[in-house]
């Protein structure tokens, strides 16, 4: 693979996902200069640490809990410090929990809702703050085939999902005049720690692996909706479109 005579500049916000963390190792063989951050301080040197090996460029880490609004600015200026204004930002934090559980404490439901919507959009505001001002850039955000539409499986974190596809339509709007990307990461259900307890039998699940060439591919192309693998864009059509009353009939 021939070296980039200029370093990528990439900050990830969500380091220590198994869906970053593989894409992180494809930016890293190409050179990619990175900026990290996740709230497990060990696991995230362990990451910076095998990235550097791999061949990053170069790799700046920050320990932060995305839920806490105060770690907002002393967070990007720590990013801006390490790249500037990063080419690509990667917003890949989330949680998923289990329905039942969630239902029967509001509790997490708040948990649920705080960290996979709100706490991107507060970040992602910030951030396209910054790349509309440097007119350039790509703001990269995973929400999930969930977020299509609400069913009785995993509603919250649905709920979250779909919020987060909105805000993203609205951004992408609001630069639709300037030269910044913003692509919505879609996944189907992945093989990863996040999904350890739910069984993994059939064609649907992906790896991490293969979301992650999907991403690359679909930010060099500069798209704005990406399906992981290819054909849950069909699926969330169908079921997208399915009559309510069919729809209820379905166990999903």
């Amino acid at each position: 693979m021939t070296t980039p005579s200029r370093a990528l500049k990439i900050a990830v916000f969500g380091a220590t996902s198994a869906i970053a963390e593989a894409t992180l190792r494809l930016w890293a063989a190409q050179n990619a200069q990175l900026f990290l951050v996740a709230r497990d301080r060990e696991r995230l040197e362990r990451i910076a640490a095998d990235l550097t090996l791999r061949g990053a460029r170069g790799v700046k880490s920050f320990v932060a809990d995305f839920d806490d609004p105060s770690i907002l600015a002393p967070m990007l200026a720590a990013m801006e410090a390490a790249l500037g204004v990063p080419e690509v930002a990667l917003v890949a934090f989330g949680t998923l929990g289990d329905q039942k559980a969630i239902a029967r404490d509001p509790e997490a439901v708040r948990r649920t809702l705080l960290t996979n919507i709100v706490s991107p959009a507060v970040l992602l505001t910030a951030l396209a703050e910054r790349f509309e001002q440097a007119g350039r850039g790509c703001l990269a955000v995973i929400t999930s085939v969930a977020g299509d539409r609400g069913r009785a499986s995993n509603y919250v974190y649905g709920a979250a999902k779909g919020g987060l596809q909105t805000f993203l339509e609205g951004l992408r709007h609001r630069l639709a005049k300037s030269q910044v990307q913003v692509l919505d990461i879609r996944p189907g259900p992945v093989d990863t720690p996040m999904t350890a307890h739910m069984s993994k039998e059939g064609f649907l699940w992906a790896t991490p692996e293969r979301v992650a060439a999907d991403i690359l591919r679909a930010v060099g192309r500069r798209r704005t909706v990406l399906y992981t693998p290819w054909f849950w864009r069909w699926i969330m059509l169908v079921i997208r479109h399915l009559p309510q009353p069919l729809f209820h009939r379905l166990n999903i």
